[in-house]
């Protein structure tokens, strides 16, 4: 280390001694006055003074470092927060490992990090920072002031890495922040003390990280990530379900009481950017025809059970589809946690909760919020999985004609039935005649590639009156060996919609000739956003002429993009 490091590190030590002699007082009031004279200070010198200079590789070196280990093959490297951190993924003996990259600090870095980050919180708890301004903007202000008033002898690279820590762990996630940032992983799970965060990434499936949490240091993050989402979590609470600030689900344990290894987490990551009709088109999760039949039956009212096995897409196919409800109407979704997203101005979006207090007290049900539901006479209502008695209530709304859409844990159609008709659900055998339409989704594999595929799409065309048994029609079935769809027969939806509009064979033909030549059309230009073909399905219900001559004129994606 040189000198002037060391000189620097001598006037971190002395304030460090100087300030221990103000802390360790047992006066609050000189405490309280001691940090808002540090906070006037900063506010003072930071006004103008304090910028970090643009950070250039060539003129500052880079800020990670990072060397392959003896017997691991390098696969593939990418940021996800350039120039602080990137991802290596390596190879051992046929198993693939992912590694966290980020700035190495030296030992003066370091110290002067905790420094910083012990002030930086005492000052920040005394409300220096206002809501309206930029966080970022001000920890970073505040933190170079600090790095002048201990007379830091600190380059610029060594101030962008030690900024970079304090802004992952004030305003970021910690150790994970990068794993939140990587838009390859699906969920991240850590199962408990010293052992490896594992996730599911979209190209190397289930995968081990470098990424290691000791006991105390897991318990705060796991505290931290329920306080961001607004729950609590203690030894007498240790379990929570939670949606943290972006999204994304939590589920989270605390201690070694219900999980012996210890606290343990599971984040399954929100999509900033919504999966749409197009995005499943291109997935091969359904065809054109398919969503064609979606959308000319979601907008006049059929209803839909989406069901499948965990991680099918299930929920990613109801809010796809849910795109297709026309602008004007009335929708209420239902969720444990926000996971649909509509660009829809007339839409109540309801959550449960959890008890306050000791008992059910204060808590809101799905069941609740239903019943809550049919009192605002939606028109479409989307519930996020029925799985218990609100699946009666349910099914009684769609008896009186309410258009509803929900999801549910089965892998086949007879599976469907027999929850449905079996305890704690019990809806009653002859109510389930009033189901329109269900689809079968299923996780499988493609040329050794993992991908999401509707197995069968079926409609319910009345109980047997002989058997008792409910009809079905199944009107398209994935063939695996193929991986396309086949149709099998002539929909029994389409039929009634084409009686109930007044429509002939040659209009409902047309009809359905127009929204396949829109779709095609969106995944020409890769009109993907769930804003844009938003635009798109309102434009149609209000002017269908109009999208049809854009289409033909090849202007209908700049009329998007103007209106976006």
């Amino acid at each position: 280390m040189s000198q002037e490091s060391d000189h620097a590190g001598s006037n971190v030590a002395a304030l460090h001694n100087k300030d221990e002699l103000i802390l360790d007082t047992k006066d609050e009031g000189k405490k309280l006055s001691y940090f808002a004279s540090i906070k006037n200070q900063l506010m003072t010198l930071s006004k103008g003074k304090n910028e970090l200079p643009e950070y250039d590789s060539n003129i500052h070196g880079s800020l990670v470092e990072y060397e392959v280990p003896e017997g691991y093959t390098e696969v593939e490297r990418y940021w996800v927060n350039e120039p602080y951190s990137f991802i290596i993924i390596l190879e051992k003996r046929s198993v693939y490992y992912y590694h966290v990259i980020e700035p190495t600090l030296t030992l003066y870095e370091k110290d002067i990090l905790e420094r910083v980050y012990d002030d930086l919180r005492d000052i920040l708890s005394l409300g220096g920072v206002s809501s309206h301004k930029n966080k970022k903007k001000v920890l970073i202000e505040q933190a170079l002031t600090l790095f002048n008033r201990y007379h830091a002898a600190l380059d610029t690279a060594s101030k962008y890495r030690i900024v970079y820590y304090l802004i992952r762990n004030f305003l970021g996630n910690e150790r994970i922040n990068s794993l939140m940032l990587d838009p390859n992983i699906e969920d991240i799970s850590c199962d408990g003390i010293g052992i490896p965060v594992f996730m599911y990434h979209n190209e190397y499936r289930n995968i081990k990280t470098n990424i290691i949490f000791e006991e105390d240091e897991l318990n705060s993050l796991v505290i931290k990530l329920c306080q961001k989402s607004g729950k609590h979590i203690s030894i007498s609470e240790p379990m929570v379900d939670a949606t943290l600030p972006d999204g994304s689900r939590l589920q989270a344990t605390l201690g070694k009481e219900i999980t012996t290894r210890g606290s343990s987490f599971t984040i399954r990551k929100f999509r900033g950017d919504p999966i749409t009709p197009i995005d499943l088109i291109n997935y091969n999760t359904c065809n054109v025809e398919m969503m064609v039949y979606y959308w000319l039956t979601i907008e006049n009212g059929n209803c839909a059970i989406f069901a499948g096995g965990t991680a099918s897409g299930k929920t990613s196919l109801l809010n796809s589809v849910s795109l297709f409800i026309p602008p004007l109407s009335k929708v209420v979704s239902i969720e444990d946690t926000r996971e649909l997203t509509l660009h829809h101005e007339n839409w109540i979006a309801g959550v449960t909760r959890k008890s306050l207090a000791t008992g059910n007290t204060g808590e809101i049900s799905m069941y609740d919020l239903l019943r809550s539901a049919l009192r605002q006479r939606p028109e479409y209502i989307l519930v996020g999985e029925i799985r218990g008695e609100e699946a009666l209530t349910l099914f009684q709304a769609i008896s009186t004609g309410h258009a509803t859409y929900s999801t549910m844990h089965a892998g086949d159609v007879q599976t469907v039935v027999n929850r449905l008709d079996s305890p704690p659900l019990n809806v009653p055998h002859v109510m389930l005649q009033s189901l329109d339409i269900l689809s079968i989704q299923k996780q499988t594999f493609v040329d050794e590639k993992r991908v999401r595929r509707t197995q069968s799409l079926v409609e319910f065309t009345g109980i047997d009156t002989k058997t008792g048994y409910i009809r079905i029609n199944e009107l398209y079935k994935w063939d695996p060996l193929t991986d396309t769809f086949v149709r099998n027969g002539e929909s029994y939806a389409l039929e009634t919609i084409m009686l109930n509009r007044g429509w002939d064979k040659k209009k409902l033909s047309f009809e359905l000739d127009t929204r396949q030549q829109i779709l095609e059309y969106l995944l020409e230009k890769n009109m993907r956003d769930y804003i844009s073909i938003s635009l798109v399905v309102q434009a149609y219900s209000a002017n269908p002429e109009m999208v049809i001559q854009a289409i033909e004129d090849d202007t209908l994606k700049d009329i998007v993009e103007l209106n976006v």
